[in-house]
């Protein structure tokens, strides 16, 4: 198992959280607990950098949207990090998890600019 624990950073003031390699059954608990950490202290919006992740399953995914989902009651929004040419990309567009959950090409872009509807 992945430890991920460590992928935590705040980035001025939006938190960061590094994907690992593979999110499934495995890692995907722990995703969660990092990424509601990362939440905490009334941080609504959190950047997930996921261009180091290769593999990414059902678990993954339901960890992503939940997120997501607790993001937005909150007023802010999950960005996802993941390069068009990137492992992870052709998954959020076969499932269609790019329409709803925020995409960006770059972190610089993700920490930058705001989604476009």
């Amino acid at each position: 198992m992945s430890d991920i624990s460590r992928s935590f950073q705040m980035i001025g003031d939006v938190p960061v959280v590094t994907a690992p390699a593979e999110i499934d059954a495995a890692t995907a608990d722990q995703l969660r607990m990092v990424l509601l950490r990362a939440a905490a202290d009334g941080h609504a919006t959190v950047v997930v950098d996921m261009t180091g992740t290769k593999f990414c399953d059902s678990a993954g995914l339901g960890v992503l949207i939940r997120t997501h989902k607790r993001a937005l009651e909150g007023g802010g929004e999950l960005r996802l990090v993941i390069p068009a040419d990137g492992a992870v990309f052709r998954v959020l567009t076969l499932t269609e998890v790019y329409r709803f959950i925020p995409r960006f090409d770059s972190l610089q872009e993700a920490l930058l600019q705001r989604p476009q509807p």
